[in-house]
């Protein structure tokens, strides 16, 4: 059956911000529902999964009624002034980059888990390899990204499929419901808050779609909710199989029920789940430059790929402390200035202030909980 031009770039876009929001982030959720029981992590689920289809769904309303070649800083300026733009830029930058170096830090480390036992080498070198392979695909452009992107998802729902197909027969419902001591019940919010976010994926999935960008309202719900689902299975099969024993980083942690299947799966699991969204992010944060900034393309997309590469030479390599101050500090604070904006359009959406406050709170904590 032939599928029409329409439904063509639908499908795209949809795998285009689903397969880049399924990044790193995903990977910690099994550790802080293992720590944090079943039903705390459902409610995180429900909660910060409103939350943030609230925010794309508003932020695809102002991508609508703005010009096109702007991103979030620009966006910013036009509703907020210079002070949000100024604000916008900081944040999306210092967020792009420590995101980016989450991917580079993790993406060489399951790089080297797949080839380094066959071929041999250090974490270094294989880490070079993804980044600089990653580079290069950033500077081709948005069209080869969103094929990357759908044969990326597919792949992230075989492998789901193939770990609940080998891991049911040790798959218990008592290890979701652990006895627990001391729970930190606001662990899951930055993790799952970065984990869900795809905001920087809404302004290029709008020039995507063309002349068809009455779809991206259509769009965007599923593209929400696609990660969501994929994130609770994810959850309850790992969380499910090994309990208590989850690792931080969710694959290897399985290795003691799949046996050394699971070496050759997870890697391929993990280089290509934070492969694309690299190669995606990259490309949004390249346009940033490009276009908000008005820096050269060549320039731009040398500032994008090779700052956070040389933060990770010089020892930046601790990815949980980035991904806790990207997720509830920087897209906490995008995340207010996405809804200052919408409010300046619809003025009398009160439902506003709450989630505001929501933002707020988790910027707090996050703060606290990294330097305590």
């Amino acid at each position: 059956m032939k599928i029409s031009e329409q439904n063509r770039k639908m499908i795209l876009a949809i795998a285009t911000i689903s397969g880049t929001t399924i990044g790193v982030g995903f990977f910690s959720l099994p550790y802080v529902a293992s720590r944090v029981g079943f039903w705390a992590m459902l409610g995180y689920f429900f909660v910060v999964g409103f939350m943030v289809l609230v925010i794309h769904m508003m932020f695809g309303d102002l991508a609508l009624k703005t010009p096109d070649f702007l991103r979030l800083p620009g966006y910013a300026g036009v509703y907020l002034g210079k002070w949000g733009k100024s604000i916008a830029l900081i944040t999306i930058i210092l967020g792009f980059f420590g995101t980016l170096l989450v991917y580079i830090i993790v993406g060489g480390e399951f790089l080297t888990f797949l080839l380094s036992p066959i071929l041999g080498g250090t974490k270094i070198l294989y880490t070079a390899i993804y980044f600089l392979t990653g580079a290069c695909l950033i500077f081709i452009g948005i069209g080869a990204i969103s094929k990357i992107e759908l044969g990326g998802l597919i792949i992230r729902i075989l492998v789901l499929l193939f770990i609940l197909i080998k891991g049911a027969a040790f798959f218990k419902i008592k290890n979701l419901f652990p006895d627990i001591e001391k729970i930190d019940f606001f662990l899951p919010y930055g993790p799952l808050l970065f984990s869900l976010w795809g905001v920087a994926m809404i302004p290029e999935v709008e020039e995507m779609l063309g002349d068809n960008k009455n779809l991206l309202k259509k769009i965007i719900p599923a593209a929400t909710l696609i990660p969501l689902i994929i994130y609770i299975l994810f959850v309850i099969l790992v969380v499910g199989i090994s309990g208590q024993g989850t690792s931080a980083e969710a694959i290897i942690g399985l290795k003691n029920y799949f046996g050394n299947t699971i070496v050759i799966i997870g890697g391929i699991f993990g280089v290509v789940c934070t492969f694309t969204a690299f190669i995606a992010l990259g490309l949004a944060l390249l346009k940033v430059f490009w276009y908000d900034l008005k820096i050269s393309k060549n320039a731009s997309w040398a500032i994008t790929c090779f700052v956070p590469f040389a933060l990770f030479v010089i020892g930046f390599r601790d990815f949980i402390k980035t991904i806790g101050l990207v997720g509830g500090v920087m897209l906490g604070i995008d995340g207010v200035l996405i809804l200052l904006m919408y409010m300046k359009v619809h003025p009398k959406k009160i439902y506003v202030y709450p989630l505001i406050l929501i933002f707020l709170a988790g910027i707090i904590y996050e703060i606290i909980y990294f330097f305590r």
